[in-house]
């Protein structure tokens, strides 16, 4: 049997960034059931609501939507059930005494296939203010035009 190579994106919550503001990130694996890799497998997820909580020394993925296998039986998953995260023990004692002391939260960004392995990449968060999320996009559209200036006077057009 051949193992896979290399990462494949199953899906990404490209929100995060624009409502949160990233501290760290993490990759972690996810303990899930057959008929959920296999559903995954066909690319069908979606990470727009899904949070992770500490519960009782370990992390758990809340909200994450799986689709149910169509061509699962009775045995098929529960679409929104809390999965359990996996990282070591340092990472979690880690990730427990940042979100108790500072209040900050934990956030999945992306969901992808590493060597076979499904991984999901979490973020150590902060909130955003609804004015940080102005000066974001003010920041950006600033960026925007100095690039679009400085391509004007390479090309000669001022």
């Amino acid at each position: 049997m051949v193992k896979e190579r290399g990462q494949k994106a199953i899906a990404s919550n490209r929100k995060a960034r624009h409502d949160w503001t990233i501290l760290d990130t993490y990759e972690a694996g996810i303990q899930l059931v057959g008929t959920e890799v296999k559903s995954l497998r066909m690319g069908r997820a979606s990470l727009v609501d899904a949070f992770a909580q500490v519960d009782d020394g370990e992390i758990w993925l809340h909200a994450l939507h799986i689709p149910e296998y169509v061509a699962g039986t009775w045995t098929n998953h529960d679409v929104r059930r809390k999965r359990k995260l996996l990282l070591h023990k340092a990472e979690i004692e880690r990730l427990i005494g940042k979100t108790k002391e500072s209040g900050l939260s934990l956030i999945p960004l992306q969901m992808y296939f590493k060597d076979g392995y499904v991984k999901v990449e979490i973020a150590l968060a902060k909130g955003k203010k609804a004015y940080d999320k102005r000066q974001d996009i003010a920041k950006r559209d600033a960026n925007r035009e100095i690039a679009k200036a400085h391509g004007r006077a390479l090309k000669g057009r001022y």
